[in-house]
């Protein structure tokens, strides 16, 4: 009897790239360095229309048209990822070095790359997004002035307001019951074309829309409190389909003027507000007036509780709806009922502390941000609208 003798069969590896130490360490800095960069020219005006112009525009926009070939929100998926893996990640990295000899050293080994992942992502964000905090607004390229508004005025561009907003309440399509009906995929489609006047009269704004996104975590963004947002990264406008379907076209205006290089959320709800009531389309005309006397009557009822009261009396009764149902859902959103006492307590806190959680720190980015107001910039839009529509009044 013989013996075959085989030869052992070898494992078949990927090829280890391995790179020079010079271009690891090139490609370590690079992020620091573009960081370093913004945040040491940040101050510099001039510089960041350059970089909001020739950076941010083009590469979000591009980034947009790569985006719309997917009819999900992308960036529901990048962030959902990023965060598994992130999960993934630091749990291993526990993992591999708890038991290890050497520990510090696999620990860094493991934390470094992470680090300038990070750090890579910031980066990109500071140029694409943060830069337009620092340029020049909206409102200054357009010669709109910073001096305030009188009683008067804000008292009549508020009853234009409530006059529009009570004649289109009676014109959008309604159920049985009176509640407003929206088609939001029609709607969205709709969306992309709504600047087409307003771009007439403030030509920075005739830039390309794409679609919005729903967003699968409508819910989360509703207890939250937001209604939609913008993600330069994907450059995508992703909308809380969860919202009353009423007010939903002005959220989709206010982050398309976000897609549109408008970057104060101030700014970017007077610029949403306008293109609405200037589209043609009565759904978002409705939406626009609706929204903008939100705004409006908040900052009157401040300054001259009379005329308030009395503009609030002559609301139709659509209007009245509306603005009520709006008012119930969010607030139906702070608490959260499980059929069990106990736990309905316990979940409502951990959500109303989540939530203020949330807003600190997009209060906290928005005035490191050059937004001094920060949250509060998102009401700061009545001087806009005054000053614009009162000039309107004044020409009819």
């Amino acid at each position: 009897m013989t013996t075959k003798v085989t030869k052992p069969v070898k494992k078949r590896t990927l090829p280890v790239i391995k790179l020079p130490r010079g271009v690891i360490i090139a490609i370590c800095v690079l992020p620091a360095v573009m960081t370093g960069l913004f945040y040491a020219l940040r101050h510099m005006t001039s510089v960041m229309d350059w970089a909001a112009d020739y950076i941010s525009a083009p590469v979000c926009g591009f980034l947009a048209m790569l985006s719309s070939i997917y009819p999900f929100s992308l960036t529901e998926v990048l962030l959902s990822a990023a965060g598994i893996w992130l999960i993934y990640y630091i749990t291993k990295t526990v993992m591999v070095t708890v038991h290890r000899r050497g520990k510090w050293k696999i620990l860094g080994r493991r934390l470094l790359p992470l680090a300038v992942a990070i750090l890579y992502i910031w980066s990109l964000f500071c140029w694409l997004w943060s830069s337009g905090y620092h340029a020049s607004g909206f409102a200054e390229k357009n010669g709109f002035s910073s001096g305030g508004v009188s009683v008067e005025s804000l008292a009549a561009v508020t009853r234009l307001f409530a006059g529009k907003a009570s004649e289109l309440s009676t014109l959008v399509e309604r159920d049985e019951y009176g509640n407003h009906i929206e088609d939001r995929r029609e709607m969205f489609a709709a969306s992309t074309d709504i600047y087409r006047n307003i771009a007439l009269e403030f030509q920075d704004l005739g830039g390309r829309l794409y679609s919005p996104k729903p967003m699968l975590f409508s819910w989360f963004m509703s207890r939250m409190g937001y209604t939609g947002m913008f993600f330069a990264l994907t450059g995508e406008v992703n909308i809380n389909t969860r919202m009353p379907g009423f007010l939903m076209p002005a959220t989709v205006a206010h982050e398309h003027a976000h897609q549109l290089g408008v970057f104060a959320e101030d700014e970017a709800s007077f610029v949403g507000i306008a293109a609405c009531v200037t589209s043609g389309n009565i759904v978002f005309e409705y939406a626009g007036y609706l929204s903008g006397l939100m705004y409006l009557m908040s900052a009157l009822h401040g300054v001259d509780f009379d005329q308030w009261r009395e503009i609030s009396e002559g609301l139709s009764d659509e209007v009245k709806k509306d603005w009520q149902d709006n008012y119930d859902y969010w607030q139906s959103q702070k608490r959260v009922e499980t059929g069990v006492e106990f736990f309905s307590r316990i979940l409502t806190s951990l959500t109303v502390t989540l939530s203020d959680a949330v807003d600190t720190v997009y209060d906290g980015f928005l005035k490191s941000q050059n937004q001094i107001l920060g949250i509060r910039s998102y009401g700061a839009c009545v001087d806009l609208l005054v000053e614009h529509f009162e000039a309107e009044l004044l020409h009819n």
